[in-house]
């Protein structure tokens, strides 16, 4: 195994001290980016682990599907339309992934010459027509057979040094069976982790004793998510960067193209920021304690541009980071030059202080911060609970840009034993985006929606099928 490869084993797959990767943990992720044979569109998960990798690429990939191609046929394209559609996506991740690092060059990884493990027959999962190729253009199945071993595959890995970005489209393009044949998934996250570059990730990684993907369970880490989705390795979800016993923990620092909501922050374990929940497209991955899916919509009125008061609530947060809905009345002048509220500072802040604190407790809350610079997005009377206030600027949103009171969603799920009849297609259904003013419409209590309700706490999502989806 070459030092290089080394390196990226370590990142990967080992802790300091543990015994290496056991086979069967390697054999989950050694599979190809290949379509469902029942939903064109959609990327199959044959067990778990690689959904870390395969979520994020499917994400984009409905990205690129639904937003930037002109046929409303997006369930049903052809297999060039696949291979378009999949390079398309698969070159915009590793492109992200150089913007965020020091370097202008892109790697692709993939078999050295003359070591590709060849198989004896090839059968077409993509569920299109057959390809024809000459036996020496076949590429193996998408499942690994068991006699490539860890070691072995990390022996006959070589990596492709790409210049430019047209050159990259040209180069993913020409190893599209690569990535659909054994070990696809393995050789894009290498790609993406050697264009970002390892000293980089590890400068991001707020442990690097961790590695990106566990090596008892499988599954990987929330940093391997980040990377993909955002090109950033950092660990956390929530906004910027965060303060805690002298140590600078690294947070989500812009606005994603598409977006991530997890069930543990309905458990309380942690909180996603709204660069996260808010992505520029209506495209989100969700998150269970042991798996990835989607969830997605066509109404792009459901990502409108951040609003002033949106703005200043997450400001406000980056200054909260326990989520206590106050601050120090000390840091107030820090979050009035942040966002710009402030001209002459000690008079001004002085008075604001007096004004948002007139009891002098030392505190300044947010409901009454956000009343008094932006009274015509956040009412005129402060209701008394953080929980009314916010609930009354979610309406007011929601009226704003438009969102419908019901429109139409869809969920994803890789995995075959995690859909009806185990075969991956999209659940589709309805959304309902409630308030407190409306009528008491209330639906099932499943993970999917309770993942989904701390974007939109009274959602309530009514299935075309007789099953709620899986979020696992």
């Amino acid at each position: 195994m070459g030092e290089l490869n080394k390196e990226v084993v370590d990142l990967v797959w080992k802790r300091p001290g543990s015994n290496g990767v056991s086979a069967s943990l390697f054999r989950r992720w050694t599979q190809g980016l290949v379509f469902s044979e029942t939903e064109h569109t959609a990327l199959e998960q044959f067990e778990g682990g690689p959904c870390a990798v395969i979520a994020p690429i499917q994400a984009f990939l409905l990205k690129n599907i639904l937003f930037n191609r002109e046929s409303s046929n997006w369930r049903h394209i052809t297999e060039e339309e696949q291979k378009a559609a999949l390079c398309s996506t698969l070159a915009e991740i590793l492109e992200q992934a150089c913007s965020t690092s020091s370097t202008t060059s892109f790697c692709l990884v993939t078999w050295a010459k003359g070591q590709c493990p060849h198989t004896t027959t090839h059968t077409p999962l993509t569920g299109g027509p057959e390809t024809s190729q000459t036996p020496q253009d076949q590429q193996p199945t998408a499942l690994a057979d068991e006699d490539l071993g860890f070691e072995r595959f990390h022996s006959i890995l070589q990596k492709r040094i790409v210049k430019s970005l047209s050159e990259l489209r040209e180069e993913v393009v020409s190893l599209y069976e690569t990535w659909k044949g054994r070990c696809g998934v393995l050789f894009f996250l290498y790609s993406v982790i050697l264009t970002k570059g390892i000293v980089n990730i590890r400068n991001e990684i707020e442990d690097t004793t961790e590695p990106l993907v566990d090596p008892v369970y499988g599954h990987g880490s929330q940093s391997l998510v980040n990377l993909l989705v955002t090109g950033h390795a950092v660990s956390n979800v929530w906004d910027g960067d965060r303060e805690c016993s002298g140590m600078k923990l690294h947070g989500i620092h812009n606005q994603t193209s598409v977006g991530f909501l997890t069930l543990m922050e309905s458990l309380r374990y942690c909180k996603v920021g709204a660069f996260l929940k808010s992505p520029k497209f209506p495209i989100w991955i969700l998150g269970s304690e042991t798996h990835l899916s989607v969830f997605f919509a066509k109404e792009m009125c459901l990502v409108a541009p951040e609003s002033p008061s949106e703005q200043a609530r997450r400001v406000f947060q980056t200054f909260d980071p326990e989520d206590n809905g106050f601050i120090p009345d000390s840091l107030l002048e820090e979050v009035m030059k942040a966002l710009d509220l402030v001209s002459e500072p000690e008079y001004y802040v002085s008075l604001m202080k007096s004004k948002l604190d007139p009891e002098g407790l030392g505190i300044v809350l947010l409901a009454p911060f956000l009343l008094e610079f932006f009274p015509d997005q956040t009412g005129t009377l402060w209701q008394g609970t953080m929980t009314e206030e916010w609930e009354s600027e979610r309406q007011r949103e929601r009226k704003d840009t438009g969102i419908p009171d019901s429109f139409p969603v869809y969920h994803y799920n890789g995995l075959k034993q995690s859909n009806h009849n185990e075969r991956v297609e999209y659940v589709q259904g309805s959304a309902l985006v409630l308030g407190l003013e409306d009528p008491m419409v209330r639906t099932d209590d499943t993970p999917v929606k309770r993942c989904l309700q701390t974007k939109w706490p009274y959602i309530e999502l009514l299935w075309n099928t007789d099953r709620s989806p899986s979020l696992n």
